[in-house]
């Protein structure tokens, strides 16, 4: 049997054809050389690389070394290796001699099948209609060819703003992982890495999301039992005192390749069939991992390699080092601040604040996607380029003028009052758009649809705000403001 290779987000069981199949793991300081990520999230990637190659033990060849290249020229067997999930550690393995790939593992829709239903489309492609052709295809969630309850998508009933005075919702926290002599390893030498010039943003801490196998379906478990029925009403809720609320926290699970995402969507489906667990819920979990997750995977691929350059909107403007950073101490708008102090205490914020605070103020302010997908990659404990790249460039800041979306993810600070409890502590005021207490969100939703409207798509959907800047009359004066606040936090 041929010596499989696993990259660091190839680590569950399922990438593997048999559970004594002979592997190599290879730790590559160079990549952590690179570009500055997250402590937390350089922590765990390099514990859950060192919690595989614990459990296989004189199963798994463990190197280290300065580069992946580097490590190989100690390897003398032909290697094998699952489709690697970046375009770069593509053409790097297939540049490689003795060295096989494999198709890719660890996603529900092959690219093959995606192709062939993207290529039947007219037009824009659109998760809503990729997610019915997946849920149709593999049987989920479905009575013959019609979906369980009678509608595909049972989003409306997922959009409650947080209970009103609630500190947090009322759910029994994830349980946290334990660390242990592996992890003092790993934060040892991250600690000396630090000392030799090796750069990270974020704060170190406690690890919070899986290393492992068993840690990862111990938390899937668990949300399935406890967590599940808020999970839907509150997906987009977002409160100041908890930043967890009741996502499961599998995205860094899922994306290390610890879990497989099947099993997590039977297992979601078996919780509304036998346990009861709410629909709208169960397909809100159910969406985000055969709709949104396999379609910005197989995005990736589908689309051009250059479109992670795309910018459309010609945003120009760099990403300013305070919010490279992670300095949340120097921003004093509520939302974007606590957003960002979690982003660097946890290396994770769930997808609202990712979309609505993080990308939303990027998208305002014109600063150029390529640097978005950068962060973002690097901040979040759960980032990686096919993650990133479609996210980022097509929805978060529609870099690509709607060829996965339908119109901008732009929006002023009453959506942000109406979803979250920011608003009512803040020194601004999200009706105002002017002045002192003139909320940047708002300030900047009007100052974006002034720069942008001769670019963006005419549609349905954007009609009504554009009608709405054409009665403005302090336009000039709002573009003129958010002009002078240009880089600095606000």
């Amino acid at each position: 049997m041929s010596r499989r290779w696993l990259f660091a987000d190839q680590l569950g069981p399922h990438f593997l054809d048999d559970r004594h199949q002979p592997v190599l793991l290879i730790e590559s300081k160079a990549v952590f050389r690179r570009r500055a990520f997250h402590r937390q999230k350089a922590h765990l990637v390099l514990s859950a690389l060192r919690h595989r190659a614990a459990e296989l033990g004189d199963q798994a060849i463990y190197l280290r070394a300065e580069t992946y290249r580097e490590a190989l020229r100690k390897v003398r067997e032909p290697l094998e290796v699952c489709h690697p999930t970046s375009r770069a550690a593509l053409r790097f393995v297939r540049g490689l001699d003795g060295v096989t790939v494999l198709p890719p593992r660890g996603f529900v829709t092959a690219i093959a099948d995606f192709a062939e239903w993207a290529d039947g489309r007219r037009g824009a492609l659109r998760m809503e209609a990729f997610y019915r052709f997946a849920r149709q295809h593999h049987g989920i969630l479905v009575e013959g060819d019609e979906p369980v309850g009678g509608r595909w998508s049972l989003d409306p009933e997922n959009r409650e703003p947080p209970p009103k005075d609630a500190e947090r919702l009322d759910v029994p926290p994830p349980p946290m992982p334990k660390e242990d002599d592996i992890d003092a390893e790993v934060r040892a030498d991250l600690d000396r890495w630090e000392r030799e010039g090796v750069r990270f943003v974020g704060r170190d801490g406690p690890r919070r999301f899986p290393a492992t196998t068993r840690e990862a379906t111990a938390r899937l478990r668990h949300f399935l039992r406890h967590r599940l029925a808020h999970f839907g009403p509150y997906e987009d809720a977002m409160l100041s005192t908890d930043p967890w609320m009741a996502h499961s926290l599998l995205s860094s699970s899922f994306n290390l390749g610890l879990l497989d995402p099947m099993a997590a969507v039977r297992g979601a489906e078996q919780a509304y069939r036998k346990q009861g667990a709410p629909l709208p819920s169960v397909e809100g979990f159910i969406r985000q991992i055969i709709g949104w997750r396999d379609f910005v995977w197989n995005l990736y691929w589908y689309f051009e390699p250059g479109y992670a350059g795309t910018n459309r909107l010609a945003a120009r403007r760099s990403v300013p080092d305070w919010f490279h950073d992670l300095d949340a101490d120097a921003v004093q708008a509520h939302c974007l601040s606590d957003v960002m102090a979690d982003l660097r205490d946890h290396g994770w914020v769930h997808h609202i604040p990712r979309l609505m605070v993080l990308g939303n103020y990027a998208l305002q302010r014109g600063w150029r996607p390529a640097e978005m997908v950068d962060f973002f990659h690097r901040s979040f404990v759960d980032g990686y380029a096919w993650v990133m790249t479609v996210n980022v460039v097509g929805m978060s800041q529609y870099a690509d003028l709607g060829r996965m979306t339908t119109k901008p993810y732009v929006a002023g600070g009453s959506y942000i009052n109406r979803m979250s409890d920011y608003c009512g502590g803040c020194r601004y005021d999200p009706k105002q758009r002017l002045g002192e207490k003139g909320c940047p969100y708002t300030a900047g939703y009007w100052a974006f649809l002034a720069r942008n409207r001769d670019r963006i798509p005419t549609n349905a959907r954007m009609a009504r705000q554009l009608a709405q800047l054409d009665r403005l009359t302090d336009v000039d004066a709002v573009l003129d403001q958010e002009k002078r606040r240009g880089a600095a936090p606000p």
